[in-house]
């Protein structure tokens, strides 16, 4: 069934004009060098000492928070077209990695260190990518300590070309039509809702998952 939505999803990427394919893939480069070398989305200390209960319910209310702002955000971008639809991509990605780091302070990891922001960039690839490459990503991220080892030390040798190619992929025929005026509003709004509820609660899987390793369960 995903290698079938898979062909019919990269059909329809064919009839999307380049434009919007090179202004994502922009947006997902500068987000990317923006997680490994900026301090723009550092904004909060890590919450230390809390239990996994708690951390779980200001998390949610972060993404609740992160969620009216992105529908907002796409209802006000989409009903301009194509040109202000098109200033959503790196928008969104802006919102969304806000909400990642504040959630990952929320769970108390520094994001000041290099293996949490490159945490962060897997989390996005897990919530965003094809099946095959969510089962890949999903053992990276259980398997973290394993994975942080064989990692370069020198961080201009990793290799997102993936994540990249996978989330341009994912933005589906809907995410597009928001392109579209008139429509562009309702869609903005509704699918800016899910894609950051999408983004929140694998994050929270995933922090929930390094909580039970951590702890011994």
């Amino acid at each position: 069934l995903d290698t079938v939505s898979r062909k019919v999803q990269e059909k329809l990427n064919g009839y999307i004009p380049d434009k919007v394919h090179n202004a994502i893939t922009i947006a997902i480069k500068q987000m990317i060098r923006g997680v490994l070398f900026g301090a723009k989305y550092i904004t909060k200390k890590p919450v230390l000492g809390r239990s996994l209960e708690v951390c779980d319910i200001a998390a949610e209310e972060k993404i609740k928070i992160y969620q009216k702002t992105a529908a907002a955000e796409g209802g006000v971008t989409g009903a301009g077209g194509i040109l202000l639809g098109l200033a959503d991509f790196p928008l969104l990605l802006g919102i969304k990695l806000k909400l990642l780091f504040d959630l990952a302070a929320t769970y108390g990891y520094d994001v000041k260190e290099y293996q949490e922001r490159l945490f962060i960039l897997y989390v996005f690839q897990l919530a965003f990518s094809s099946r095959q490459q969510q089962r890949l990503t999903y053992q990276h991220i259980a398997n973290w300590q394993e994975t942080v080892s064989t990692l370069p030390t020198d961080i201009n040798q990793l290799d997102w070309q993936t994540l990249q190619q996978e989330y341009r992929d994912y933005l589906d025929i809907a995410k597009m039509a928001q392109l579209i005026p008139v429509i562009g509003a309702p869609v903005g709004f509704v699918v800016n809702y899910r894609l950051v509820r999408k983004l929140g609660n694998t994050a929270k899987n995933a922090y929930q998952l390094r909580y039970f390793q951590k702890s011994g369960c």
